[in-house]
């Protein structure tokens, strides 16, 4: 990939900054209405007279659609121009933020964040393209991958805190204003200071395997929601299963055979790179899972308002502060491993602890659980963003970009899919159904470990 218009290295240390900035705010808006939607749950549940499946296509639909489509907005922006496509992204996010603040039912709602996330898909990705460009210096590119990666982690985490204050002071709609001025004034600073750019020879459309991706995440997403209606038996889910293995097994075959084929698997030849997409995947699942169900822990069983949940993660957004730079820092000098593992063993940690939280845990115990949370979620973005990125060449980093950011959005759409079908829709009981979620986030931080000494292993053996 190369600038056409201006090259790298023709922009200012000034201009590097507001580029990276404007990248940044759209990643904010981006990450932060997966999270933020979860505050707003039990008001969603209330006007709109929804399940608890309809609780989790609200916020399903959202990370689906980015997981499905993320791979195809980075070969598109590759091919047409990355600036074009990234403002095309923030006006469709922005359009869909203002649907989903008038939605008058649940079907319309969901409908509303798929279009969010349409947008949404050609911000994260090609935001990333962007800055990779803009910073042609390995060390500067992975200290702004860095900031990049801490900005995605902060507004995982700051997005519920928020998102209480306001859904207390205006109504559950109000989560979806704050997008709208800071897309707007991305638009305007995209156009005056993001220079285009496009790979040198454009990626063919790949339609079937665009197909297969999201008939295989579509089908996996909608067995797991839909079981504990349906039940695991039923035929409905048993088809929906077989599929997604017929598509599965699809992508393997016609894939290899494609000149441009929408998944690139050689790319899993690295074993860092592919180290870095299951864990993103394990991570995000596991964060996904935690914060569905500790909202509705929270406001449905200890009875707190939206406010005050929200600021219960406070601390988990007060760590990833602290620790998000540093783990960029230690990813770009020392490596990625000693970072994963503290954050792989934080996330076990945590869920452990888990297992002691009931209707009357009193509150300081509860902070105390999330501090874990704060370690796990401030040390494993940086580290897993620089790994997937930095080691491909430049010809391959959009594409490397979006595979690892539709990693993250898979895991995430597994996480809440999985938790809202392990706990159910009564509120009685709720603590105990959540062992079982406990028990399999202990199980992904410990891969999350495991992975990270392998790659590193590998690593230094190749070395050698």
């Amino acid at each position: 990939m190369t600038l056409t218009t201006t090259a790298p290295a023709a922009l200012s240390r000034r201009r590097q900054n507001l580029i990276l900035a404007i990248c940044c705010a759209s990643i904010v808006v981006v990450v932060m209405d997966i999270t933020i939607i979860n505050v707003a749950l039990p008001a969603i549940r209330a006007e709109l007279h929804t399940s608890m499946s309809g609780l989790q296509w609200t916020v399903d639909a959202y990370t689906l659609v980015m997981a499905s489509f993320l791979l195809l907005a980075g070969s598109t922006a590759d091919r047409i121009g990355r600036r074009r496509i990234f403002q095309f992204g923030l006006a469709a996010f922005g359009l869909g933020s203002l649907l989903c603040s008038l939605a008058p039912s649940i079907g319309w709602l969901i409908a509303a964040r798929a279009l969010q996330a349409v947008g949404g898909t050609m911000l994260n990705p090609v935001a990333m393209a962007i800055i990779a460009q803009a910073f042609p210096d390995r060390a500067e590119r992975a200290r702004a991958i860095g900031v990049f990666g801490s900005m995605s982690g902060l507004s995982l985490a700051l997005g519920p805190i928020l998102g209480g204050a306001v859904v207390d002071g205006f109504g559950w709609r109000s989560v979806f204003w704050i997008n709208l001025p800071i897309v707007l004034a991305a638009l305007v600073l995209t156009r005056l200071f993001v220079p285009e750019s496009r790979a040198p020879r454009a990626r063919r459309f790949d339609p079937v395997g665009q197909g297969l991706v999201t008939l295989l995440l579509g089908s996996v997403v909608y067995a797991i929601i839909e079981s504990h209606s349906l039940g695991w038996s039923s035929p409905v889910i048993l088809g929906l299963l077989v599929v997604a293995v017929l598509a599965l097994i699809g992508l393997l075959s016609y894939e290899p055979r494609r000149t441009d084929p929408l998944l690139e698997l050689h790319l899993f030849r690295s074993l860092p790179f592919s180290s870095a997409i299951v864990m993103a995947v394990f991570a995000l699942c596991g964060f996904g899972a935690f914060l569905f169900v500790t909202q509705l822990y929270l406001q449905n069983v200890r009875g707190l308002s939206a406010f005050t949940a929200g600021l219960c993660l406070l601390p988990v957004g007060a760590l990833i502060i602290v620790l998000s730079p540093f783990a960029g820092r230690m990813a770009g000098s020392r490596g990625p491993r000693l970072p994963l593992v503290i954050a792989g063993s934080a996330l076990a940690a945590g869920a452990a602890a888990s297992f002691w939280l009931g209707p009357s845990t009193p509150m300081i115990v509860v902070l105390a659980i999330y501090l874990f949370i704060g370690v796990f979620l401030g040390l494993v973005n940086p580290p897993i963003t620089n790994t997937a990125v930095s080691g491909m060449p430049s010809s391959m980093t959009g594409l490397a970009a979006s595979v690892a950011s539709a990693g993250r959005q898979t895991g995430t759409t597994l996480g809440v899919a999985i938790a809202g079908t392990v706990v159910g829709s009564s509120t009685a009981g709720f603590t105990t159904a959540e062992h079982a979620l406990w028990w399999l986030l202990i199980g992904l931080g410990l891969a999350i470990v495991a992975l990270a000494l392998l790659s590193a292993r590998r690593d230094l053996s190749a070395g050698g």
